[in-house]
């Protein structure tokens, strides 16, 4: 049997798609003739403002309605601190503890070498330059990159370059640790090795916001 040419093209649509493989993409594909037209006609609507009607924050790289997004144009927010996360839903998770009333960077990845992301492929050196412009506001970094390995080598790689541009200013010894310039902290206790911030729910967000501590330490 034949698959009519416009079923098929929406399974392979779907195939594309992270984490649907072709039963699934038949399956769903199957259901929507089910659909009202009308259901069916929305959908697509949707589908065809997702990228139009939405834009990249400019200052922290998240995605919004409007550029600078609504969290940074927030006059309420604590401008002295930002929290460095991997994904846009990412910001979401936090927002949702209301634990955190700080700014955000959004990186749009991890380093991954394997997959062959470094640190040009995702937004770096923006929150560098961003920490730059700013460096007598930002008293504190946030790096809450998910517990995974390449998390953690994330996190460990911002940290050395926040440090090698002399924003971090190592103590010598325990009196001149008071003086540093920037405090580089990492996502604390309440997270388990491995897991994704997207999926933890508000009381463990806000468990590993509160028991953050100086990176390095």
């Amino acid at each position: 049997m034949k698959i009519p040419k416009a079923i098929q093209n929406l399974i392979e649509s779907f195939e594309r798609l992270p984490g649907i493989g072709p039963k699934t993409a038949q399956r769903l594909t199957f259901y929507l003739l089910h659909v009202p037209q009308h259901e069916l006609d929305s959908f697509a609507q949707s589908l065809w403002n997702l990228k139009k009607n939405t834009v990249l924050c400019s200052a922290c790289f998240t995605i919004g309605e409007s550029n600078p997004c609504e969290i940074c144009a927030d006059p309420a927010r604590d401008a002295t601190t930002i929290c460095v996360v991997e994904q846009p839903l990412d910001v979401l998770a936090l927002e949702k503890s209301k634990n955190y009333n700080g700014l955000y960077h959004v990186l749009h990845g991890r380093i991954d070498p394997l997959n062959n992301i470094g640190p040009d492929e995702i937004y770096i050196g923006q929150l560098i330059d961003r920490i730059t412009n700013h460096q007598s506001q930002i008293t504190e970094v946030i790096l809450a990159t998910n517990p995974t390995m390449e998390g953690e080598a994330t996190a460990m790689y911002i940290a050395k370059q926040l440090e090698a541009s002399s924003f971090v200013l190592q103590s010598r010894t325990s009196e001149d640790k008071q003086n540093s310039k920037l405090k580089v902290t990492r996502i604390g206790r309440g997270l388990p090795t491995g897991a994704d911030l997207e999926y933890a729910d508000e009381l463990t967000l806000q468990r590993a916001m509160e028991g953050r501590s100086e990176y390095g330490t």
